[in-house]
């Protein structure tokens, strides 16, 4: 027959290694929950990240935190809310992007000028343009406000010249639409300027457009084609214009 005490104390080991393997399983358990519980929070903290970042219009940041939500924490409810509307983001970040591209092709400058100031607005065409002076060099857009010469937009070349002291026509596209606008180069040798006459149309149109495209005469014989990415173009820096 079993000795007594012996039994008494493998019965004693067996159930405190049950207990232990217990206590074991529950503070696995409970270490599981608080990690999860972590997570989730690390994830909305994210998501609030993104949803600022979409209220504010930085798609940019937007798409770095939803991208990161889904990384780190898939599976939790904040991925789950955000991963919806994520797709539409690098779109939305791709024309952000291009936007402030286009918004820096465009230079501005306000100097004093007679008895007020001088604004201007300014781009170069997107690709030089032999014009006859040489080198191919970019051709200049300017829109200008000043106190005493009033309103106007012109051509400024770096070289060559124009071929329209006695007046001219130009073809002139605003993306795809096609238009003739009259233009005249005042007899100066100041500047190679060549001042567009309808500057309130070329701007009204302008304004809605992302591409300009002029073509003008030029000494040199023919014509030549200068384009401008004018989308970009800040229309508060130029008061009373639009």
């Amino acid at each position: 027959m079993a000795n007594k005490p012996a039994l008494t104390c493998l019965a004693l080991a067996a159930l405190l290694a049950t207990a232990g393997c217990t206590d074991r399983e529950a503070q696995r358990q409970a270490q599981a929950e608080a990690e999860a519980r972590d997570r989730e929070r690390a994830a909305a903290r994210l998501q609030q990240d993104y949803e600022r970042a979409v209220t504010a219009g930085n798609w940019e940041l937007a798409r770095v935190h939803g991208a990161a939500l889904l990384a780190q924490y898939p599976g939790t409810p904040a991925a789950a809310a955000v991963e919806p509307g994520l797709a539409e983001v690098p779109a939305r970040a791709e024309a952000a992007r291009e936007q402030r591209r286009l918004a820096a092709l465009w230079s501005y400058a306000r100097v004093p000028a007679g008895n007020g100031e001088q604004r201007t607005a300014s781009i170069l065409s997107r690709e030089p343009v032999d014009t006859g002076g040489g080198a191919p060099a970019p051709v200049q857009l300017v829109i200008r406000d000043h106190p005493e010469w009033k309103r106007s937009a012109y051509l400024v070349l770096q070289g060559g010249d124009f071929d329209c002291y006695g007046g001219c026509r130009l073809a002139v596209k605003f993306d795809d639409a096609g238009a003739s606008m009259a233009a005249w180069r005042p007899k100066t040798d100041e500047a190679i300027a060549l001042f567009i006459e309808d500057h309130r149309g070329l701007w009204r149109k302008m304004r809605q457009a992302q591409r300009l495209e002029v073509q003008f005469p030029v000494k040199a014989g023919g014509t030549r084609t200068a384009v401008f990415e004018v989308g970009g173009l800040d229309g508060g820096q130029m008061p009373g214009w639009d």
